[in-house]
């Protein structure tokens, strides 16, 4: 497995963002869903190992984050993009992915081929010299994308990455996340159940800090049989999970 997880707990003050989380996933596109503030983003941020657990353990791609050596060679095999991505306004879009390139420790001589590829990929080929501040919200979603996508990651780790995307942009990404599952693990916290449903083998869905439900999006789909809070079946099972989590 490339993410093993076993108790993870992550607390802000009193809060429990992350309360006794256990998962564990391989190879395929892996789906966190839950509502916002439920913990998905912490999770990822323990996972991409940008905050630390209080307790439980963590092990990615068969490595320990905790000490430092095992911590830099996962963020070498390592692709993130969180919810909200920070930026240069002045930098061009190549500037920016070769950036990320470099700090992922890609041999000097690949990087310009590594960012062409990236953006490509992310169908930003045609906007490499634009600057980054006069790009649209959408489009600055897919630089982010790239950035993540550069080092042709082991494991990449994906929050809300549709948000700002056009419907056509959505199912390229689709595709993009399928061919990408076939050679890394995968993992995108959303709460757009639609997109779980479309690319992903395997979802977990999150609340106040606690995974609620483990399984397919057809086991998730079968839990809102006769369910009505909901415009399509999965939406109805995401439902019926967290309202039997609440009650």
């Amino acid at each position: 497995m490339n993410v093993e997880i076993t108790g993870l707990t992550r607390r802000f003050g009193r809060t429990h963002a992350v309360a006794g989380v256990t998962l564990e996933t391989g190879p395929g596109v892996f789906g966190l869903l839950g509502p916002n503030g439920a913990g998905k983003t912490s999770l990822l941020r323990m996972m991409a190992t940008v905050i630390t657990p209080n307790s439980g353990t963590l092990r990615l791609l068969g490595r320990d984050p905790g000490a430092y050596g095992p911590r830099r060679e996962i963020r070498r095999l390592l692709g993130y993009l969180p919810q909200n991505l920070g930026y240069y306004p002045g930098f061009t879009v190549a500037e920016f992915v070769e950036y990320f390139a470099l700090l992922k420790e890609i041999p000097a001589a690949q990087v310009p081929a590594a960012v062409t590829a990236a953006l490509e990929r992310a169908e930003l080929g045609g906007k490499a010299r634009a600057k980054l501040g006069t790009l649209s919200g959408g489009m600055l979603r897919r630089v982010g994308i790239a950035q993540a996508i550069v080092n042709e990651p082991q494991l990449l780790l994906l929050d809300e990455p549709t948000a700002g995307l056009d419907p056509e942009q959505r199912v390229h990404f689709r595709a993009l996340l399928r061919d990408l599952g076939q050679r890394a693990t995968v993992v995108v916290s959303t709460h757009l159940v639609e997109d779980v449903g479309a690319a992903c083998a395997e979802v977990a869905l999150m609340d106040q800090g606690k995974i609620v439900f483990h399984g397919t999006p057809g086991e998730l789909t079968a839990r809102g049989e006769g369910y009505g809070a909901g415009d399509a079946p999965l939406e109805r099972g995401y439902s019926a999970v967290l309202a039997a989590a609440r009650s």
